[in-house]
């Protein structure tokens, strides 16, 4: 099937990152058509928004923005329906809902949700310790992690750690090696939560011969034998069921959708250790 193409403007007064999350989510549910982004950030003066509009008429198409200055979405707006492309303020329907609910106007504060507050602060805690505890590093503190993932080698430990620590989750990530014991102070771990990641043979033989190939190595070796790598991934299986921690297959999972589920799963965690 040919691809076709669209040109998608997303105009924002603060990162873009809601209407770049915003604008993927409604493409992917189109197949066969795939959406030229052009992403335009930190628009907070008139001088800034008129590029927009002029690359907005060089490429018409739809134009998605949260821009709370009235005057300049107002702005946006005219010139959107001079070029003929439909416009849409993302976050407009969502203020109009709280407004009602909570019985009072929104500040009007550009990139509010990106201040330096409590949240910022532990997300950048999390990101440091996350960082230090890759791949087994550091396993002796192990036990100060929110999460710990184990997984043979290509099992995607390492951005969905990165992933969690994102959303404030101190991430530890631990290889399970043939030969080599699971450090024993993450078998004597009880604060965090300890999930296995796994993957089917066949998927991780194929990312492992890529692997190789970039690194111009050896592929014939024990490392991408379809029948040794089953039987790591049996041993993992028998570990985390030996220990009672829940596995996680990624096979057919993107990271946003490993972390979600780990995410759930720290909060349940969470819970039972409070109530001890």
């Amino acid at each position: 099937m040919s691809r076709s193409y669209f040109h998608i403007h997303l105009v924002s007064d603060s990162t873009g990152e809601t209407l770049i999350a915003v604008s993927r989510a409604a493409a992917a549910q189109y197949e066969g058509i795939s959406a030229i982004e052009h992403v335009y950030p930190l628009v907070r003066s008139k001088a800034q928004l008129e590029r927009v509009i002029a690359e907005i008429d060089a490429a018409p198409g739809i134009v998605l923005y949260t821009l709370v200055e009235p005057d300049l979405a107002a702005m946006l707006e005219a010139a959107c329906i001079a070029a003929s492309s439909p416009c849409l303020h993302v976050l407009d329907p969502v203020q109009r809902l709280f407004e009602s609910y909570l019985g009072m106007a929104s500040l009007a504060r550009p990139g509010a949700q990106h201040t330096l507050n409590a949240d910022y602060f532990r997300r950048i805690e999390a990101m440091n310790f996350t960082l230090m505890h890759d791949d087994g590093q550091m396993a002796d503190d192990v036990d100060a992690a929110d999460v710990v993932l184990l997984g043979v080698s290509r099992t995607s430990k390492t951005p969905t750690s990165i992933y969690l620590a994102n959303r404030g989750i101190k991430t530890a990530n631990i290889p399970l090696v043939p030969g080599v014991p699971v450090p024993p102070q993450v078998m004597e771990a009880r604060k965090p939560l300890i999930v296995g990641l796994i993957a089917t043979p066949e998927r991780i033989v194929e990312i492992r011969r890529n692997r190789l190939l970039s690194l111009r190595a050896d592929e014939d070796s024990a490392y991408v034998d379809r029948d040794k790598v089953a039987e790591e991934i049996a041993q993992s299986r028998r570990l985390c069921s030996r220990n009672n921690w829940p596995v996680i297959d990624v096979t057919r999972r993107s990271i946003e959708e490993t972390a979600a589920t780990i995410i759930e799963l720290h909060r349940d965690h969470r819970l039972k250790f409070i109530a001890l």
